[in-house]
């Protein structure tokens, strides 16, 4: 997901009848990354592989979907007026606007609040400035930075984007916002070298079913 302008006013999530702390026996796993770190290919192969049941939360954007993705599985993809008033409501757990482009991100507190009262592992995977602020508000979640598998990473990050005809301005903005949130690692629980596909995958499914055997003893 791409990077979100700091200084955003965070809302909460309003009063939908559940508690704001673990319900249940549900967890909330936070993942996070810079942009380009492989987090959502990662995640994927995690949803698929885990033996803990997972169950992803979904985002809403102000942005047009993509070819090939689908209102309500990739995204909930939301009018700027709509995203707008449900902002104004309370409705997100989180939600900022993205830099240059002008489009909002944020999750929807009501399904990831009714997903842990039911006893499921939710997951985000939303970017740094969003993790901190859920991280206020669900401090027992599993929080796990994706940190990119290559030295270079940043001119790597910079190529690719230069590749696809971004503004040298847009371009200077991602990088630092690459940088900052690099820099906010060590506030996570866990960090993930993502160096391989399956390797990264395997320990990230190691970090869950420990917890996930840890929760299960502690019932």
């Amino acid at each position: 997901m791409e990077g979100r302008q700091p200084g955003k006013v965070l809302l909460a999530s309003g009063d939908f009848g559940i508690p704001m702390a673990r319900a249940g026996q549900g967890r909330l796993v936070i993942v996070s990354g810079p942009s380009g770190a492989g987090k959502t290919t990662l995640m994927r192969e995690v949803l698929r592989c885990s033996a803990v049941p997972l169950w992803p939360s979904v985002s809403a954007t102000t942005r047009p979907p993509r070819p090939g993705e689908k209102d309500g599985v990739d995204y909930y993809f939301l009018s700027p007026e709509e995203f707008e008033a449900r902002r104004r409501r309370g409705e997100f757990l989180e939600c900022f606007q993205v830099h240059q482009q002008g489009h909002w991100y944020g999750t929807p507190a009501r399904e990831v609040l009714a997903g842990l009262a039911q006893g499921k592992w939710v997951v985000l995977e939303i970017d740094v400035q969003g993790a901190m602020a859920v991280r206020e508000q669900f401090p027992e979640a599993i929080s796990i930075f994706i940190r990119p598998g290559s030295d270079e990473y940043l001119e790597e990050l910079q190529r690719r984007l230069r590749g696809r005809g971004e503004p040298e301005a847009s371009i200077a903005e991602r990088l630092q916002t690459a940088r900052r949130e690099l820099a906010l690692a060590d506030r996570y629980q866990y960090q993930v070298v993502n160096d391989r596909i399956p390797r990264a995958v395997e320990e990230i499914c190691d970090i869950l079913t420990r917890h996930w055997e840890t929760d299960r003893n502690d019932r």
